[in-house]
């Protein structure tokens, strides 16, 4: 679905990642590594938030830019930075305008999604006064209004108590999209169909979550 040819990325004449070869068709890919291994790098290259210095990132029919970001949705590690408005309601709806969608089309969409995660009772609530965990989900939300085939999630259970982090669990699993996830949570890739190692900026280990996440327990304790 998604391919990297030749991949790099470089700023300031530093090398942030390099030759990133790979194809991803999976439906649920984690990717762990060391903090500054390149890995939330890399999740910025799904949706061009970050773009190569060198390579190409191709997604099946998305032939620009702006066609990738309308495929693919990214979640980000502290919602804060992706919550716009001062009300759900609004927050929801900000990215469907640039789709100039009917107005029932849209409000069909949100209460939809709203719906389906157990959240319609934060439509008409301050974006400031939701918990942790009622951002995260909003976010969430928020992306999946958009209907992407793809979503990557930068950390997202790190700011999460249990209790959050296991409500965010459930959802990710009851995602039809594919997803990718960058996470230190090993625990919540050990049920995926892939797992990328990230280390000094290329890919160490590729494959099964039982073969990649004990290599790279390993190499962390040395």
């Amino acid at each position: 679905m998604i391919s990297f040819s030749g991949v790099a990325v470089e700023k300031n004449g530093v090398g942030i990642l390099r030759d990133i070869d790979l194809r991803i068709t999976e439906r649920r890919v984690g990717v762990i590594g060391r903090n500054g291994s390149g890995k939330s790098t890399f999740a910025r290259l799904f949706n061009g938030i970050e773009t190569p210095s060198r390579g190409k990132v191709e997604f099946e029919g998305a032939g620009t830019l702006k066609e990738l970001r309308r495929h693919v949705g990214f979640v980000f590690q502290n919602p804060d930075n992706q919550i716009v408005y001062p009300l759900v309601s609004e927050d929801l709806e900000f990215g469907l305008k640039n789709l100039k969608l009917p107005k029932d089309e849209a409000r069909r969409r949100i209460d939809e999604v709203l719906e389906r995660f157990g959240l319609t009772h934060l439509r008409d609530r301050l974006t400031h006064q939701l918990s942790g965990g009622e951002k995260q989900m909003i976010a969430l939300a928020g992306v999946l209004v958009m209907q992407p085939r793809m979503i990557v999630f930068d950390e997202p259970t790190t700011l999460l108590d249990l209790w959050n982090k296991r409500m965010l669990m459930k959802a990710l699993n009851e995602l039809e999209q594919s997803i990718v996830v960058v996470s230190h949570d090993l625990d919540l890739l050990q049920h995926f169909d892939r797992v990328l190692h990230f280390e000094n900026g290329a890919i160490a280990g590729d494959g099964p979550p039982a073969q990649v996440i004990p290599l790279y327990i390993e190499k962390s304790q040395c």
